[in-house]
């Protein structure tokens, strides 16, 4: 079954930073955080160590393309063709979805789509934290006169 490269993070490990050393570890290819994509919630799964079960699904910019993969976690790992994922029947169903929801972002804009990610300052003095959003249209901002910053790409 193909599959997008995942796995858990690690404590205080945030969203994107998982994303990429994932990626890494499973195919070798660098990578940088674009957006959150989307969120699957689960219950009562039986991989996830009894406990509730949150998959998130991040877009990735690639810097390399060369594969090494990692042969203890994957089988065979190679670049695929998005339309050729989201037809494929050897997948399994958030890898076809998810590969129709990015094709919608290559045909309509990222925009659309992606929650991106806003690092804001905590009420701790000191702390941040990181909201995830879809940015505000210019015209909402211009409308309501507030200068909404645009979450970072």
């Amino acid at each position: 079954m193909w599959k997008f490269p995942g796995g858990l993070s690690e404590p205080g490990e945030d969203i994107g930073d998982t994303a990429v050393r994932e990626v890494f570890e499973e195919t070798g290819v660098k990578s940088e955080f674009r957006s959150l994509l989307s969120i699957r919630q689960q219950h009562r799964n039986p991989g996830a160590f009894g406990k509730s079960d949150m998959y998130l699904i991040c877009r990735l910019q690639p810097y390399s393309f060369t594969i090494n993969f990692c042969q203890q976690e994957c089988l065979k790992c190679e670049w695929m063709d998005l339309e050729k994922l989201a037809r494929t029947e050897n997948t399994t169903p958030i890898t076809s979805r998810v590969a129709r929801l990015l094709l919608y972002g290559h045909r309509e804009g990222f925009d659309k789509i992606d929650l991106s990610m806003e690092e804001l300052p905590a009420v701790y003095t000191g702390l941040f934290y990181k909201l995830y959003h879809r940015g505000l249209p210019e015209s909402y901002r211009a409308t309501t006169g507030v200068d909404w910053m645009q979450p970072s790409k």
